[in-house]
């Protein structure tokens, strides 16, 4: 375990954590793909991601999403300045946080019926409500370890120990994978019961019991607590995460509410093109955002502001200059991608046909992703939760009544688009109070490289498609290596077309991304 508490650097620790959110990201998609496989994309799998609507919910009321974000400013400055206040408020915050998450995962559980009935609006079968209700009491309990399990994740991340929390998203998904193939062959007639009981399992193993065992390796004085002068500090800063509804935390639960409205099969298509769009997503925006945000942390503390803006644009530009051709590309074989991974056993051609519509339209805001990661952990480094909740909640309270129209008028598409239009609102709002609070030196010439950017991938990413359907079509007789060649060879023709033409129209760009990766590998931020 003392392996597994080692501190990194910036540049290793964003690698560090790609790796681990490509890898978890992997098993999600061989989860969805188990459950696919065996279920398709009707009822049963509707109700199953319908359950984690209040989960979820629980979890964002408690700022779950922002947790370690609140935690760590006020971990770091109690430690550097006692340390043995620094365990104090940690204990008080472990115990508040504790009783908080018992008491709303208790009350919910016991209002489990009425709750399924308000989460998906669109089932209105009481069979159906019943069974979501069940399902909906399996996979409560998961919180009671998220919650708790975010204050030991807080204190590795103050520590620049990013491994165990690179590693906890693995063992989740490997509980619910176990749990439900388990189920599968022991109890085939009790449907997605077993891959409920799986996200419990995965919580406490992954969330839970390996961020406790880590944190101890390093030191780990937990008593407790309910009274520290901290504590206001704390909730000063989560209040705000608490009570604004920001689009960003709930875009999953908004597609699963509104694609109940959908028809049969929605939410489940919403969720399989959401669960491919994250990952570019997870990989690297939300890599980069957790890896600099310690780093962009510290500096702000210690008021550096030339080296604050300096890690900042860094961290913006990476990210960038991967995730724009990535999504591009990803958008051109959107196809391919979903007949590869799901379209098999009770996933049908029509579904596949469907669901690849969705993940096109995600992709679309694929860049913004990255760059709400990396400018709202800018704004939590200042101790400012209140900017962000605000852009957040003004960008959900436009966007509602577009996810009503937009879903009323062409069904699970709309919903989709309605999510990147309220994502698009999200970061318009977040860099314009950026601009306001801070300046613009950390955000200048960001616009026009993105620009140049998506105009070099833009013309290959249409002939990566059309190449790829071309020697698709060579393959008729067997789909599933159609598919794969088709992947295979539009990202050849993708990289042989960018290349080039990177280097002859924007040879300054070549050059900042290269200086960029070895800034990564040299600098401790």
């Amino acid at each position: 375990m003392r392996a597994l508490a080692r501190a990194q650097r910036m540049g290793p620790a964003a690698v560090l954590l790609a790796a681990g959110v490509f890898v978890s990201r992997f098993m999600g998609l061989i989860r969805d793909k188990i459950i696919s496989y065996h279920f398709g994309a009707g009822l049963e799998t509707d109700l199953y991601n319908a359950a984690f609507v209040v989960p979820d919910f629980i979890n964002y009321l408690l700022a779950g999403g922002y947790f370690s974000i609140t935690l760590i400013p006020l971990l770091t400055g109690f430690f550097q300045r006692d340390e043995k206040e620094g365990w104090a408020f940690f204990s008080a915050v472990f115990c508040w946080v504790s009783l908080a998450v018992l008491a709303l995962t208790g009350l919910a559980w016991f209002q489990a019926p009425l709750l399924a009935r308000l989460s998906a609006p669109g089932l209105d079968d009481p069979a159906a409500q019943a069974r979501l209700a069940y399902f909906l009491r399996l996979v409560l309990p998961a919180q009671i370890c998220f919650m708790p399990g975010a204050c030991f994740s807080a204190l590795l991340y103050m520590r620049r120990q990013f491994i165990v929390p690179a590693l906890a998203p693995l063992a989740y998904n490997g509980g619910i994978i176990l749990l439900g193939l388990l189920f599968l062959r022991l109890f085939p007639q009790r449907g997605m019961e077993g891959f409920c009981w799986g996200v419990f399992v995965g919580a406490a193993l992954g969330s839970f019991v390996l961020p406790w065992l880590a944190a101890g390796t390093g030191g780990l004085n937990l008593a407790p607590r309910l009274f520290h002068p901290g504590l206001k500090a704390f909730l000063l800063l989560a209040l705000p995460l608490m009570l604004g509804q920001s689009i960003v935390a709930l875009d999953e639960q908004l597609l699963r509410f509104f694609g109940s409205l959908g028809g049969e099969g929605a939410i489940s298509k919403l969720n399989y093109a959401r669960r491919i769009m994250m990952v570019p997503v997870g990989v690297v925006a939300q890599a980069a955002g957790a890896a600099s945000y310690p780093f962009l942390a510290a500096l702000a503390a210690s008021g550096d502001k030339v080296g604050f803006e300096q890690a900042m644009r860094r961290a913006l530009l990476t990210s960038l200059l991967v995730i724009i051709p990535l999504s591009c590309w990803m958008i051109a074989v959107c196809g391919p991608t979903i007949r590869l991974i799901f379209q098999q056993g009770m996933f049908s051609a029509q579904a596949a046909e469907s669901t690849a519509l969705l993940l096109a339209v995600m992709l679309c805001a694929a860049p913004l992703w990255a760059v709400q990661q990396v400018i709202g952990r800018g704004f939590y480094s200042h101790r400012d939760t209140v900017s962000p909740v605000l852009a957040g909640t003004a960008a959900a309270a436009l966007s509602l009544p577009l996810y009503w129209l937009l879903t009323r008028i062409c069904g699970a598409p709309g919903t989709a688009l309605a999510g990147v239009c309220g994502l698009t609102l999200y970061v318009f709002f977040l860099l314009r109070g950026w601009g306001r609070r801070f300046g613009g030196a950390a955000l200048r010439g960001l616009g026009r490289r993105v620009a140049l950017l998506l105009a070099l991938c833009a013309p290959c990413a249409l002939a990566a498609g059309l190449g790829g359907a071309r020697v698709e079509a060579l393959c008729p007789a067997r789909p599933i290596m159609a598919a794969l060649l088709n992947l295979g060879a539009s990202l050849a023709i993708f990289i042989l077309c960018l290349l080039p033409l990177a280097r002859l129209f924007a040879p300054s760009l070549c050059k900042e991304a290269l200086e960029t990766l070895r800034g990564l590998r040299k600098k401790h931020i």
